[in-house]
């Protein structure tokens, strides 16, 4: 990162392939070195099709080409537009052997949905149904400090809950089962063996346990299920006609296919045995709340970019109350909730369901051996949306993986915005 008091935590737990934690995987990606060679990926099997910005777009493959090579990716989609003209919009790579990657195929947005999230609490403030400073108590008493937590907290990270994803527990019964369709009850008995990690508001965490509470709680104060509430409230006014929720491990065709080594330590299979295994229907609901669980294609990625970008749905107060800096310099390292609680800094700092990176917003999910980013430049009007799949050198002797979504991502919009690029290692 450029500044030079980032801090720059490891994975968390066991098993660091929770990639929806997004602050310890931003870090862990800032960090991530290439691998040794390998192969040569495959020319772009979408063409890059019309553009405003040819030389940009010629700058881009080159990118991308020099990435796949570098990360050993199986498949590269991605799309970036200036304002309302698209810069570059093309697929490099396979799917699976012999099936091309395309631009119109759909993959897991995993925490792009704590955006969406976001945005809908703002509109509950807006319309003044609830304000940030209301306390949990109102609508979950039961829950520990439900009278100090409060819904800023839950959404900006800072409830002191314990993420269940940490829980030993709860990592072998994923690994046991990654079909399985983790329940709301389950997901909070597995966080709530654990005391608090701090005193409500007095440190910076990142913990999935807080966007399954607000997600609850959300979905009662509009007295509809969350994934009613966000098509109507959130995905169909930002025009996300191909985002879709389901409990169900389902993906709608044309799907990305994914490939993992992340259960190799779990499953007891040896370093130095060459392992990888689909992916593509592992049920990701464990990592969302209730009616979150969420498939989305390249195209509503930069469109996500834009709106929650601009916040095209927010007042002015609260979509700086959802983006803004608010939280830099807060939080600090401690052993309770280390590696996934530090200070907030300018290269990563979280707003409410959203990251700021730099000048950047974005959110840069990582789940079941795909990796994506959307990210917005609000001053140039610059939006970039990335996913990937990754080859089997991709990962390490015990299944782990960077976001190479991520890093992609930096490497663009040091193209396409030179003069605010996004903060890099060592920048």
């Amino acid at each position: 990162m450029t500044d030079p008091q980032t801090v720059r935590p490891t994975p968390v737990g066991p098993s660091p392939r929770r990639p929806l934690i997004a602050a310890v995987l931003l870090a862990a990606t800032l960090l991530a070195t290439a691998c040794a060679p390998g192969p040569t990926p495959p020319a772009a099997t979408t063409p890059a099709g019309p553009t405003t910005e040819p030389a940009t777009a010629a700058a881009v493959v080159d990118v991308v080409r020099r990435q796949m090579e570098a990360q050993h990716l199986r498949a590269v989609i991605v799309k970036v537009t200036r304002g309302d003209q698209v810069v570059a919009e093309m697929a490099f790579g396979s799917s699976m052997d012999g099936v091309p990657a395309t631009t119109d195929m759909h993959f897991r947005n995993g925490a792009v949905a704590f955006a969406y999230i976001g945005t809908l609490l703002m509109l509950y403030v807006d319309e003044k149904k609830v304000t940030l400073d209301d306390t949990v108590d109102r609508w979950m008493p039961t829950l520990p400090e439900a009278g100090t937590v409060t819904l800023k907290m839950l959404a900006n990270q800072t409830s002191g809950y314990p993420d269940y994803e940490t829980d030993p527990g709860w990592n072998a019964a994923f690994n046991a089962d990654p079909f399985h369709v983790f329940t709301f009850e389950e997901r909070m008995r597995y966080a709530f063996s654990r005391p608090m990690q701090f005193p409500p508001g007095t440190n910076w965490s990142y913990a999935h346990t807080n966007f399954m509470v607000l997600g609850e709680i959300l979905a009662t104060i509009g007295g509809k299920p969350l994934d009613q509430l966000l098509q109507e409230r959130v995905l169909g006014p930002m025009r996300l006609d191909d985002t879709v929720a389901t409990p169900t491990s389902a993906i709608p065709e044309p799907a990305l296919h994914t490939f993992s080594s992340e259960r190799r330590t779990a499953l007891g299979i040896p370093p130095a045995t060459a392992f990888t295994e689909e992916a593509t229907y592992w049920n990701t609901q464990w990592g969302t709340p209730d009616g979150a669980n969420q498939t989305t294609t390249i195209h509503d990625m930069a469109t996500t970019a834009v709106a929650v970008g601009t916040g095209s749905l927010l007042t002015p107060e609260s979509y700086d109350a959802m983006t803004g800096p608010h939280l830099l310099g807060f939080g600090t390292k401690e052993a309770v909730c280390a590696p996934s609680c530090f200070t907030q800094v300018p290269g990563y700092n979280y707003g409410l369901g959203v990251v700021r990176s730099g000048s950047w917003l974005l959110q840069n999910p990582l789940l079941s051996g795909i990796g994506a980013t959307e990210a917005y430049l609000p001053s140039e009007r610059v939006a970039i949306a990335v996913a990937t799949t990754f080859l089997p050198a991709a990962f390490d002797a015990q299944g782990n993986y960077p976001n190479a979504a991520d890093t992609l991502f930096r490497e663009i919009g040091a193209v396409v915005a030179p003069s605010d690029p996004p903060p890099v290692p060592n920048g």
